[in-house]
């Protein structure tokens, strides 16, 4: 199948987990590229996730350097038309997202404006560039809780919680804008991802963490939920593989391995040698929480050659050791004021 070529990229929140980790992959993956990252650096937006390619820039002639970061609001309509008419982009890969179900339950308010009215802004933007292709990073959650079987691309949504109640309304939202107004777009729908530089407010860094630091694990009800795990490598390997698909248009779901959370913390407690029963503490699930997310990735598999390089036990090792090693990166944040009065508000199960 023919490639697409770009050579002007705008990543949009590419100093969060799975942008930065997509920041890193593109860099290194195609050197042609000249990368713009936007982020506001709200909590889960860490700086540091990128000093690497910074260092690389750094030793380079300010000509033949092709990584930019700068600080905005994906709402910022007059930023987003200044960065446009700045550097031409041919491509828009749009991660930009408010992401943690338990804080959108709290307060929906950030997921509204910056899902919903952020995505507007920006394919508007990239529409009024003209032929520049929008990529669109989506979630599994907007099919809802999967009883049984798997959702395809073509499942009608069910979001059962604020974060993906949001998140269906701009991945909607993208697709009207390819039916209206012909805009070249792809939607990615990844599973739960885990890897290097996750926020550790979800469940593997919180649980990696606190087993390290010795401290008890929350675990929302039974444990028995069961999710889609999916190293984020992997999926940065699928978005950039329908980044460059030669279809102007495409929605696909890219999932991971199937386990509940209680096997997942299990795992994670045997590699740190640590007895989860000893370190577990259940607390009251989140009010709409789903029980089980599982999603179809046949569809880029066999349309696009994707697969996965990650066994899930073999990723888990991976991310132990790299939380291990870099302690230095996440126990700053676990002193945070806000991270603390959030961890507290949710490890103690209140959820109004």
């Amino acid at each position: 199948m023919p490639q697409r070529k770009y050579q002007t990229v705008l990543i949009t929140g590419g100093s969060g987990f799975i942008g930065s980790n997509f920041v890193r992959y593109a860099y290194h993956a195609h050197p042609d590229w000249r990368i713009v990252n936007l982020d506001l650096l709200t909590y889960a937006g860490n700086p540091e996730n990128l000093r690497d390619i910074e260092a690389f820039e750094d030793d380079k002639p300010a000509a033949q350097r092709r990584y930019t970061f700068v600080r905005g609001d994906v709402c910022g309509v007059a930023l987003l038309y200044e960065l446009f008419g700045q550097h031409h982009f041919d491509l828009v890969v749009h991660f930009a997202a408010e992401s943690h179900v338990d804080r959108a339950i709290f307060s929906d308010v950030d997921f509204v404006r910056t899902n919903i009215e952020g995505t507007r802004a920006l394919i508007e933007a990239t529409r009024k560039n003209g032929g520049t292709r929008f990529v669109y990073i989506s979630t599994d959650e907007v099919y809802g809780s999967i009883p049984d079987g798997y959702a395809t691309e073509d499942t009608p949504f069910r979001p059962s919680n604020p974060y993906a109640a949001s998140k269906a309304g701009a991945d909607l939202l993208v697709q009207s804008y390819m039916k209206t107004h012909s805009l070249p777009a792809v939607i990615v729908r990844g599973s739960n991802n885990y890897g290097p530089y996750q926020y550790p407010e979800k469940l593997i860094p919180i649980a990696i963490t606190n087993l390290i630091e010795d401290k008890k694990i929350p675990v929302h009800g039974t444990g028995e939920q069961s999710r889609s795990w999916l190293h984020v490598d992997d999926f940065c390997r699928a978005v950039d593989i329908a980044v460059h698909a030669a279809l102007d248009y495409g929605i696909y779901n890219v999932a991971g391995e199937e386990r509940t959370n209680l096997e997942v913390l299990e795992l994670l407690a045997r590699h740190l040698g640590k007895n989860l029963r000893d370190h577990r503490e259940h607390i009251n699930d989140r009010p709409g929480g789903d029980f089980r997310y599982a999603s179809d990735a046949s569809r880029i598999e066999q349309e696009l050659g994707w697969s996965r390089r990650y066994a899930f036990e073999e990723g888990i090792q991976q991310v132990v050791r790299w939380y291990t090693d870099n302690q230095p990166w996440w126990q700053p944040i676990r002193l945070k004021k806000g991270f603390v009065e959030h961890y507290e508000r949710q490890s103690n199960g209140q959820w109004c």
